[in-house]
């Protein structure tokens, strides 16, 4: 793409407004002097979060904002950044505020200093400041997953990742793939590598998600990305004649 930027940081938003901007801001400071762009994607917020954002257009001009008409979840709304992503690095961050942006250069640091073979490295958080019902539901679901597909991740459901466009672009897409990127991507043969990351509290707004709707989704989920798994044929090295 012409005069494309190197790094798209994509952010999906979701009755956000509280925290939108001071994320921004905060994404802003974090790629000062980066060739980067920054996506938010408005997944049909019932508040303000789009006038918001569009407002912080003229401050920070880095920022494009991408609205669904309809609400349709977090992987959806990360897919469409992505598609709409110049960069060859795509950089996701939650957009409630609780991943730190100072985090993510390191991260895409990391990913281009690996082999062509690194797909993506993903955050883990430390001292998670979530409530603890949560902390336990998310250990119980992350030793399970891990143990199902052997993806090497502790952490699946930090938003905060550094992957490359072109591979996530290749996985099969279904709602909360956000969740199983690691399982994929060895599953297409790439590596993946993590690195521990900052967790702050929510400031504003409410979470999404609950511990039983999370639990419902990811059953059915895990048991899709099992089938896939048990389907996958690598080729290896492909030679042209």
């Amino acid at each position: 793409m012409a005069n494309a930027p190197e790094i798209s940081v994509v952010v999906p938003v979701f009755d956000e407004e509280g925290a939108a901007a001071a994320l921004a801001r905060e994404i802003a400071a974090a790629f000062a002097g980066a060739d980067y762009e920054m996506i938010f994607v408005d997944d049909a917020s019932r508040d303000a979060t789009r006038k918001v954002l569009s407002k912080l257009k003229s401050e920070i001009p880095q920022l494009r904002v991408l609205a669904h008409r309809a609400n349709s979840g977090q992987s959806r709304a990360i897919r469409t950044g992505v598609l709409g992503a110049r960069g060859d690095i795509v950089v996701t961050l939650d957009g409630d505020g609780q991943n730190d942006p100072a985090d993510a250069p390191r991260l895409v640091a990391a990913l281009k200093a690996g082999p062509p073979s690194l797909a993506m490295v993903g955050g883990e958080r430390v001292k998670r400041q979530d409530s603890q019902a949560k902390k336990v539901a998310s250990k119980v679901g992350n030793g399970v997953r891990k143990a199902l597909l052997k993806d090497q991740a502790n952490d699946t459901g930090c938003g905060l990742k550094a992957f490359r466009r072109e591979v996530f672009l290749r996985l099969p897409y279904f709602d909360h793939i956000h969740r199983y990127l690691p399982a994929l991507m060895l599953r297409e043969g790439y590596e993946v590598a993590f690195q521990p990351v900052h967790h702050r509290h929510r400031e504003t707004g409410r979470s999404k998600y609950t511990n039983l709707g999370r639990l419902v989704a990811s059953l059915s989920d895990l048991l899709g990305v099992v089938w896939l798994r048990s389907r996958a044929r690598l080729p290896g090295a492909i030679d042209e004649l």
